[in-house]
């Protein structure tokens, strides 16, 4: 697998080596000893989750905070989403920022997300399918999001706000400035 580092600590863009012939291909989608030394990390995943959405779905903006902090490897099993991480550590220099990629079944590219960012995704496919291993269990006491069209952020989510479909908690979250109190 090859590593990119994004323009935020602790982020990266993972594209796996992809072995192809007459019968169609073969990659290795995560090796945690590889994973760890090509991040420097010492992330160990203990669940999994999977969603399938349709076009114009956005999921998003959510974190798991305190000891329930989660970090996360994504990627698209089918179809094609924008996946969004923003830096949500209070004393980073990158407080606020965002990376933003294109996840799709085509290019197999995953995203790895450190704890204390929030995450979200939006289907630029018809459908989708989206995987990601996580390094906690899950807490729904311990949730918290930000809406996400704060212009705070700037994110371009690549589709117009008529073509999204959010669900009714994620149109009630707050701003990044009400969330974070900065």
């Amino acid at each position: 697998m090859e590593i990119e580092k994004t323009d935020i600590e602790g982020c990266f863009i993972i594209k796996p080596r992809k072995f192809h012939d007459e019968r169609g291909y073969f990659f290795e989608s995560f090796n945690e000893a590889g994973f760890q030394e090509l991040t420097g990390t010492k992330t160990r995943f203990v669940q999994d989750n999977q969603s399938y959405s349709s076009y114009g779905v956005l999921r998003g903006l959510h974190a798991q905070t305190g000891n329930h902090a989660q970090a996360k490897l994504v990627r698209v099993l089918k179809g094609e989403v924008l996946d969004v991480a923003v830096d949500v550590r209070l004393n980073s220099p990158t407080f606020g920022k965002h990376v933003a990629v294109k996840l799709s079944a085509e290019n197999n590219l995953q995203l790895f997300i450190p704890r204390g960012f929030l995450h979200g995704f939006v289907v630029l496919s018809e459908t989708a399918e989206f995987f990601y291993k996580c390094d906690n269990y899950y807490n729904k006491e311990s949730e918290k999001g930000v809406i996400y069209n704060d212009p705070a952020l700037g994110i371009d989510w690549l589709l117009a706000d008529e073509k999204l479909n959010l669900s009714d908690k994620d149109i009630l979250l707050p701003t990044l400035a009400e969330a974070y109190n900065k």
